[in-house]
C-alpha cells in the first residue's frame, strides 16, 4: 500500500508539473513537433498506468486548464481524421459524411470509389441496409454517392439502439472496440477492410485496391 501511494504521488506532481511548464515551454516545444507529440503520448500513458491520481491534489484551475487543453487537442485531432479520406480517386466524387458513433471503410478499385459505413456497438442504422453493404460513387453513378438519403454525400445515421438489426453482421463494430479502438490497431483496422474487400469480391468487384482508409466520426 505504501508503494502504490508512493506511485500515485509521484504520478501526481508529474503531472501538476507538466501543466504548470507548459506555458513556459510551448514556443519551444512548437519548433520540434515530432518530439513534443511523442513526448505527449508518453506522458499520457504515465497518467492511465498510474490510475488513481488523487484529484483533491488538483486546484480548479489546474483541473480546467487540462479539461480545455485536452478538448482543444481532440477537436484538432478529430477534424484532421476526418481528411484522411480526401484525394482519392475518383476526384470528381465529393467526400462521403461520416456517421457520429461509427465510421466509414472507404476504397477505390478501376476508378469507382466504394464507401462502407459502420456503427459503434449499441448504434444502429435508421434505413434497414443488410444487403447493402456499400455505397458506390463512380463515373456510373454521376460522380454522386448512391444513397438512400435523397441528395448530399450521406451514406448512413448511427442511432443509439439497444439492438442492432439493420446492417449486416459485419457493418458494426464490436463491443468495446468503437471505430477509434479498431483504427488504434494496424491488426484490427486490416480486419475491417479485409470485411469489405470480400463484400466487394462477392459482387464480382475486383482489382487493385487503391486509396483504403478508415475514418471516424
Amino acid at each position: 500500500m505504501a508503494l502504490r501511494g508512493t506511485l500515485i504521488w509521484l504520478c501526481s506532481l508529474a503531472v501538476l508539473s507538466s501543466i504548470a511548464a507548459s506555458d513556459e515551454t510551448l514556443h519551444q516545444n512548437c519548433s520540434s513537433q515530432a518530439q513534443l507529440l511523442e513526448r505527449l503520448s508518453a506522458d499520457l500513458q504515465v497518467v492511465i498506468e498510474c490510475g488513481g491520481i488523487p484529484l483533491s491534489e488538483w486546484s480548479a484551475q489546474q483541473t480546467a486548464a487540462l479539461l480545455v487543453s485536452m478538448r482543444n487537442l481532440t477537436d484538432t485531432l478529430h477534424k484532421h481524421q476526418l481528411k484522411e479520406c480526401q484525394g482519392a480517386e475518383p476526384q470528381k466524387c465529393p467526400g462521403a459524411e461520416v456517421p457520429e458513433n461509427g465510421g466509414l471503410a472507404c476504397v477505390t478499385v478501376a476508378n469507382k470509389r466504394y464507401c462502407k459505413p459502420l456503427c459503434n456497438h449499441g448504434y444502429d442504422f435508421g434505413f434497414l441496409r443488410r444487403s447493402r453493404l456499400y455505397d458506390e460513387c463512380s463515373k456510373q453513378t454521376g460522380y454522386k454517392w448512391n444513397t438512400q438519403y435523397v441528395g448530399g454525400n450521406k451514406l448512413a445515421v448511427c442511432n443509439e439502439a439497444s439492438i442492432q438489426v439493420s446492417g449486416a453482421k459485419t457493418a458494426y463494430f464490436p463491443k468495446d472496440q468503437d471505430c477509434l479502438t479498431t483504427k488504434k490497431s494496424s491488426h484490427l483496422q486490416d480486419s475491417i477492410m479485409g470485411d469489405l474487400t470480400t463484400e466487394l469480391n462477392s459482387q464480382g468487384i475486383q482489382g487493385e485496391l487503391q486509396f483504403a482508409c478508415l475514418v471516424c466520426g
